[in-house]
C-alpha cells in the first residue's frame, strides 16, 4: 500500500510528463512520416520526369528495383510495382499544389487506398479531407471507401440542404442514409434489437457517425412533470457544440414522429442544455423514407430536425451514382428557375 501512495498523489503531475512523452512521439511519428511521402513524391517526379523524355522505359524502372534491391538489402519496399505507385502518386496530384500539400498529413498506406479505390479527382479530394479530419486508420479508411462513403455524403448535402434549415452546418455532419452492416439483427428485430445492436457495436457506429460524436446515454431519462420519459441515444457533438437526440424506428417515416421528438428538444433545451451550448438536434432513424413525406414534414418544422434512414446491408454503388447524379439535374433545374 505504501507503494501506491506516492503515485495516487503525484498522479496529475505524472500524467503530465506521459503528456508530453505522447506529444513527442506524435511530433516525431508525424516528421517521420512527413519525410516518407516527400521521399515517395521526389522519386515519383524523378521516374514521370524520366519516362516523359523517353529516357526511360518500363524494364529501366524494373531494374532499378532489383539493382535497389541487389545493393541496399536493408532498404524494403522498393520493388518495381511500388515504383510505378510512386510515379502515379505524383502524375495525380503534382497539378495541385494545395492538395499536394495535404497528402503530407496521411500515411503512405492511406494515400495508396485512395488512389486506387477512388475513381474521380473529387471523390480523392474528399477522402483525402475526411481522412486528415477523422484521423482514419487505415482499416477505418478502407471501410468508408468501400461503403461508398463519398456517395452517400454527396446525396445527404443535396437533400439535406434542399430542405428549410435553422443550422445549415447540419449539412456538413449528418447524412441522408446510414449504413448499420456491422449488425447483426434477427429477421424481424425490434427498436429494442437496433438500439442494443448499435451500443454494442459502439466503435463501428461512431465511425458510420464520425468521431466528433460523444455518447451521453441509451433511453436517456428525461422527467418532465409527474412522468417518465426516455431518449433512445443521446449524443453530444464537439464541432457543433450541441445534444444530439437519435429516435430509432424500425419502419418507413411517418409525420407524427416529429411531434415526439420536438417534444424531447424542448425538454433538452429546458432542462439538461447549458449555457453555452447551442439548441439540441434531433435525427429520427427510419428504415425507410419518402421524401416527399419528409420535406412537407419539416416545411413548418422549427426545431433543428432531420430525417435519415439506415440501411443493414452495403448499398450498391451504381445506384447511388444514380440517385446523386438525378439531385444534381434537380439542382440544376432549380437554378435555372
Amino acid at each position: 500500500m505504501e507503494k501506491i501512495k506516492p503515485i495516487m498523489k503525484n498522479e496529475k503531475d505524472f500524467l503530465y510528463v506521459i503528456s508530453l512523452i505522447q506529444r513527442a512521439k506524435e511530433k516525431a511519428f508525424r516528421t517521420v512520416n512527413t519525410e516518407l511521402i516527400d521521399l515517395y513524391w521526389n522519386i515519383g517526379e524523378y521516374i514521370s520526369k524520366k519516362v516523359q523524355s523517353m529516357e526511360w522505359g518500363q524494364y529501366i524502372v524494373k531494374d532499378l528495383a532489383n539493382f535497389i534491391a541487389d545493393r541496399h538489402t536493408d532498404l524494403k519496399g522498393y520493388s518495381d510495382k511500388n515504383l510505378w505507385r510512386m510515379k502515379q502518386f505524383y502524375e495525380t496530384y503534382s497539378g495541385n499544389q494545395k492538395l499536394s500539400a495535404l497528402l503530407r498529413e496521411l500515411s503512405w498506406t492511406n494515400n495508396l487506398l485512395i488512389l486506387s479505390k477512388t475513381k474521380s479527382f473529387e471523390e480523392g479530394e474528399f477522402y483525402i479531407r475526411l481522412c486528415i479530419k477523422e484521423r482514419y486508420s487505415s482499416r477505418e479508411l478502407e471501410r468508408q471507401i468501400d461503403s461508398c462513403y463519398f456517395e452517400r455524403a454527396m446525396i445527404s448535402e443535396k437533400k439535406i440542404s434542399q430542405l428549410r434549415q435553422n443550422r445549415p452546418e447540419l449539412a456538413e455532419v449528418f447524412k441522408d442514409t446510414y449504413l448499420f452492416d456491422f449488425l447483426n439483427l434477427p429477421p424481424n428485430y425490434s427498436e429494442k434489437d437496433l438500439r442494443l445492436g448499435l451500443v454494442q457495436r459502439f466503435k463501428e457506429f461512431i465511425l458510420e457517425f464520425g468521431k466528433d460524436f460523444t455518447f451521453v446515454g441509451q433511453e436517456y431519462r428525461l422527467q418532465i412533470g409527474k412522468n417518465d420519459y426516455f431518449i433512445d441515444l443521446l449524443f453530444y457533438h464537439r464541432g457543433l457544440q450541441c445534444l444530439v437526440a437519435f429516435e430509432l424506428k424500425i419502419e418507413e417515416f411517418k409525420p407524427e414522429f416529429l411531434g415526439k421528438l420536438n417534444f424531447y428538444l424542448e425538454a433538452l433545451d429546458r432542462d439538461i442544455k447549458k449555457k453555452h451550448e447551442n439548441p439540441s438536434v434531433g435525427v429520427i432513424l427510419c428504415k425507410s423514407k419518402d421524401d416527399e413525406v419528409v420535406e412537407y414534414a419539416l416545411s413548418r418544422n422549427l426545431s433543428p430536425t432531420l430525417v435519415s434512414e439506415y440501411k443493414t446491408k452495403l448499398i450498391d454503388k451504381k445506384t447511388l451514382k444514380k440517385k446523386l447524379h438525378e439531385l444534381y439535374l434537380l439542382s440544376t433545374k432549380d437554378e435555372e428557375h
